[in-house]
């Protein structure tokens, strides 16, 4: 079973492939999408990493914190996605 991991605080010049390489150290990366502003394709600096579950745990544990690109990684288990509007009955 594979389990998605959060990545916060990249710097706006990291590649999927370097995340990608950073991951791999602690097992099999099944994707990785970094996330970037829809109407300018700017990266958002953060992104989404897929693994199997005992190897993203070790992930999340060693890299949470890790300075990576000059700026201090947040690593950690991502949460569902709510929808961003909220419902409105007016």
């Amino acid at each position: 079973m594979t389990k998605r991991i959060y990545v916060g605080n990249l710097s706006f010049n990291a590649s999927e492939e370097e995340v990608r390489e950073l991951f791999a150290k602690h097992g099999t990366v099944h994707s990785v999408a970094l996330i970037a502003d829809r109407d300018t394709g700017r990266p958002r600096g953060f992104g989404f990493v897929e693994m199997d579950e005992a190897e993203a745990k070790a992930a999340i544990e060693a890299l949470n914190g890790m300075e990576f690109g000059g700026r201090s990684l947040r690593v950690n288990e991502a949460k569902e996605r709510n929808s961003r509007r909220p419902n409105r009955s007016w």
